[in-house]
């Protein structure tokens, strides 16, 4: 099995339809590398597959599945799986992600939903991993994903996520917003949480804003800002396992791309104030 291949050290910015075109045209300096979901471009063709070919041709990229299900109780889409290795390989990607969740049963639910905590959904999981780990002839990562209920709880999540990881032997996709809103929506300390995860399982991040909607309640949007307690918890999971990639996602109320690459700016920022001195350097595109 091929090695997953990280993202170069850097800032990253989630690929929207709604900036494609600008970026036909201009290469922002601070994007290291993009992220798509493979199932938005399969079988894409035109203009905006003409604009995709362009951009992975001269930029690094990852993918960032939505529809897997790799929690789910029917059985694996090993086409779609298959589809997503021919995707993979016709753009040169070497890593590919998918949610921690289900979205599937029986038919698209169109919502990632929490897996059971369980000593039998490890197992579950680890089995499916290494199955689609086996067809696309790569590792994967896995995001740890924001939850609002826990059926079924047996473990808790920390140590849920770090036997899954484990048994499957994958990789990690630290989703650091998603540590914020559940510790909120699930008194837990999310300072806490990040020491723990497997940092030496961790091949890129993400990063993202969410509403407050109460103050027990964040619902995991991508629409709006990040704000300034989750860009600490970055800090902090830079001071405590080392600089590694990590992507702005915004999916809602999508600004000007300039106004996006603020905060790909800021991504950069905290990450020179780790490394200076390190002799390491950041990427570009």
């Amino acid at each position: 099995m091929n090695p997953a291949q990280d993202p170069p050290l850097g800032a990253g910015l989630g690929l929207r339809r709604a900036f494609l075109a600008e970026l036909a045209d201009r290469s922002p300096p601070q994007v290291a590398f993009y992220e798509i979901a493979p199932e938005n471009w399969i079988g894409i063709g035109g203009a905006n597959a003409r604009r995709l070919r362009a951009l992975t041709e001269r930029h690094a990229f990852v993918c960032h599945g939505l529809s897997l299900s790799i929690g789910g109780p029917t059985p694996l889409d090993l086409g779609l799986v298959s589809r997503i290795k021919g995707f993979l390989e016709g753009h040169g990607i070497a890593l590919y992600s998918e949610h921690l969740s289900y979205s599937s049963d029986g038919g698209h639910l169109y919502d990632l939903l929490p897996v059971p905590f369980t000593e039998e959904a490890v197992r579950h999981l680890a089995r499916r991993v290494r199955r689609v780990q086996d067809v696309l002839e790569r590792r994967i990562a896995l995001e740890n994903v924001s939850y609002y209920a826990a059926p079924g709880r047996e473990m808790s999540e920390i140590d849920f996520i770090t036997a899954v990881l484990a048994e499957a032997d994958c990789d990690l996709l630290l989703d650091v917003n998603n540590i914020y809103v559940n510790g909120i929506n699930h008194g837990y300390d999310p300072h806490d949480f990040l020491r723990r995860l497997p940092g030496e399982r961790i091949r890129y991040a993400h990063i993202a804003g969410h509403e407050r909607a109460a103050a027990d309640l964040c619902v995991d949007t991508h629409g709006a800002a990040v704000i300034d307690s989750v860009w600490g918890l970055l800090d902090q999971s830079y001071a405590h396992f080392g600089v590694f990639p990590t992507l702005l996602e915004r999916d809602f109320n999508i600004p000007p791309l300039d106004q996006l690459l603020q905060e790909v700016d800021h991504i950069r920022e905290i990450q020179t104030q780790h490394i200076e001195g390190s002799g390491r350097g950041l990427a570009h595109a």
